[in-house]
């Protein structure tokens, strides 16, 4: 008798992503944080129960994971692996239509900065890899990038201080290259990057936008990271 052919299971997961209530919901997720049911109901236009249902789907496939608080469900995408699957995807969909595509005026807040999983995207994600390179304040190191003297002394000016980064282990790398879904050039992903974005947001420099993954600079954010990115305000 002969054996089954195996079976792999990207096909099984490519079923659970081609569903475009089930890429709504997951875009949405793309901002890091988590999200209640009703949240990504209304962000995938569906009602509560559908988006249940695709809730479930997405929890198998282990694309997602559920952290109960209280009375409440509350969901994430599952790790950062999940997240740079997604947006590769959306690189390789987008690719024949980019220009149009993010020429669109609806776009343009996204373009400009967005969140990816915790850390800084769009225009001024890749203009804060550039500049951190350029003002060496990181440096490569083995597969990514370490922290410089320089850059410890900066990210005190902005009153971040170097030791709330943690020690990276080999699951939660300081900083390395992330392919930014809309600039087709690098951002950083990293613990470094979620910790500056994280002390941006705190600071009020950076604030979200309700219900969307853009975030706006705000005039005391131009201000205050002027410095550190001289372009930003002709981005």
């Amino acid at each position: 008798m002969t054996a089954a052919p195996f079976e792999p299971r990207l096909a099984s997961l490519a079923a659970v992503l081609a569903d475009a209530t089930r890429a709504r919901m997951l875009s949405y997720l793309l901002s890091g944080e988590y999200a209640s049911a009703g949240e990504l109901a209304r962000a995938a236009s569906v009602t509560a129960a559908t988006a249940s249902g695709h809730l479930v789907k997405m929890l198998d496939a282990q694309l997602v994971v559920c952290e109960q608080r209280g009375r409440h469900r509350y969901y994430r995408l599952a790790d950062d692996e999940v997240a740079h699957a997604l947006e590769a995807m959306a690189l390789i969909a987008e690719r024949r239509s980019h220009e149009a595509s993010w020429a669109n005026p609806t776009r343009t807040r996204l373009r400009f900065a967005r969140c990816c999983y915790g850390h800084l995207a769009g225009q001024l994600g890749v203009e804060l890899f550039s500049q951190l390179l350029s003002k060496e304040w990181i440096a490569p190191a083995g597969e990514g990038y370490g922290l410089t003297a320089s850059g410890r002394a900066g990210l005190a000016e902005l009153g971040l201080l170097a030791d709330a980064l943690g020690t990276p282990s080999s699951g939660r790398r300081l900083a390395y290259r992330c392919l930014d879904w809309s600039e087709r050039r690098d951002h950083l992903a990293g613990t470094l990057p979620k910790a500056l974005l994280a002390h941006c947001l705190q600071q009020g420099w950076l604030r979200r936008l309700e219900g969307e993954r853009a975030l706006a600079l705000t005039p005391p954010g131009r201000q205050r990271l002027a410095t550190l990115l001289p372009s930003v305000n002709t981005l």
